[in-house]
């Protein structure tokens, strides 16, 4: 397959009208119909069932749509990193780290400082993001390693290294009755009244149902909890930075939660490399 005609087909199987997948592709609808068409003759089978009102996937197509945004993925990402590496030679930043805003900042910053020292180090580019986003950098091939959080983090098709592993503890507005415990139960913390715990995005940029607020960040999620608005149950190390109005309490039987660094398993750069030894080390 030629990867202009599995654009042509993502677009179409998106879209499931002809002529908007043409707009969006900047093109005339007959040469996407003509492409469509050489496509499922390449393949042996029918993609689209056409009718004069209505386009529908048929099951081959379905498997074709999946598969094909992952390959066009891939084709992007190659694109990324290999023009990255050739900036690197001449001096721009050589890696791209990603990361959720205000997560693991102490070990991010010893990261750093670690690498930095070590011979042959080249400059890291840190992207701080929502959540959710660094696995979608990372495969889409804007960002080479990322620092990802299990459970809340999917590592699935990424090699991974574990850092540290720690507990989790509930953020309330310092003023609250409870911030005088030593602990709590998760579920103690669930049946806060008026303080529900946030939605937090899934990959898909879509929010679950659920009485809490929508919550992108870190920031917006301790100003909602500042203002009562809101609880959250975070890694303890959140503790490091925290807010004056906010105050925490341990959370004993809430998941552990361990952060690794992840990478593409295809990656061979000699850079990369010795960031994650140098992560292991620490």
């Amino acid at each position: 397959m030629e990867t202009r005609e599995l654009r042509y087909f993502v677009a179409v199987a998106e879209e499931l009208h002809f002529g908007r997948a043409a707009q969006r592709l900047g093109i005339s609808q007959p040469p996407l119909s003509r492409a469509i068409r050489q496509l499922e003759r390449r393949l042996g089978v029918v993609l689209l069932d056409r009718t004069s009102r209505t386009v529908t996937l048929t099951e081959a197509g379905a498997v074709l749509l999946v598969e094909g945004r992952a390959a066009l993925d891939a084709v992007d990402a190659a694109a990324r990193r290999s023009q990255r590496a050739a900036l690197g030679v001449t001096g721009q930043p050589g890696l791209v780290l990603v990361t959720k805003a205000g997560a693991s900042s102490e070990l991010l910053s010893k990261l750093l400082d670690a690498y930095a020292a070590e011979p042959g180090a080249v400059p890291v580019d840190v992207v701080l993001c929502g959540v959710a986003e660094q696995g979608r950098l990372l495969r889409d091939g804007r960002a080479d390693v990322a620092l990802l959080h299990r459970p809340f983090d999917a590592t699935t098709g990424f090699d991974t290294e574990e850092l540290s592993t720690e507990g989790q503890v509930v953020v309330l507005p310092a003023g609250h009755p409870l911030v005088g415990r030593a602990q709590l139960r998760m579920a103690d913390v669930t049946a806060l009244p008026g303080l529900p715990l946030p939605r937090w995005p899934r990959p898909d940029g879509t929010y679950p149902d659920g009485p809490g607020p929508q919550a992108r960040d870190s920031a917006q999620l301790f100003q909602l909890i500042a203002l009562g608005r809101a609880s959250a149950v975070l890694p303890e190390s959140c503790r490091v930075h925290l807010r004056r109005d906010l105050a925490t309490v341990a959370v004993p039987d809430a998941p552990l939660v361990t952060t690794v660094i992840a990478w593409p398993p295809h990656s061979r750069s000699r850079a990369l490399a010795g960031l994650i030894q140098v992560a292991t080390r620490l």
